[in-house]
């Protein structure tokens, strides 16, 4: 699947790579598609709350051993 955003917040700390999320999927439009990659091990908890939050679907969360990789959909 190729993403309709892609952003790559590797090497940022929190809280910018939610921060970089939240200013993404304000611009996107709704059923967009958007991955974001990062290595922020405070991350796997903060991306997942925030998609809640603001009602973005997490899609799939992907697992490496430099990055998490989460993909989700806009509302």
């Amino acid at each position: 699947m190729t993403p309709d955003h892609d952003i790559d917040a590797r090497g940022l700390l929190c809280p910018l790579p939610v921060l970089r999320l939240r200013k993404r999927l304000l611009s996107a439009t709704p059923g967009e598609t958007i991955r974001i990659r990062t290595d922020d091990p405070v991350a796997r908890i903060d991306i997942p709350h925030f998609c809640t939050e603001q009602g973005a679907m997490l899609i799939e969360t992907e697992i490496h051993d430099d990055a998490v990789i989460f993909w989700l959909r806009v509302p």
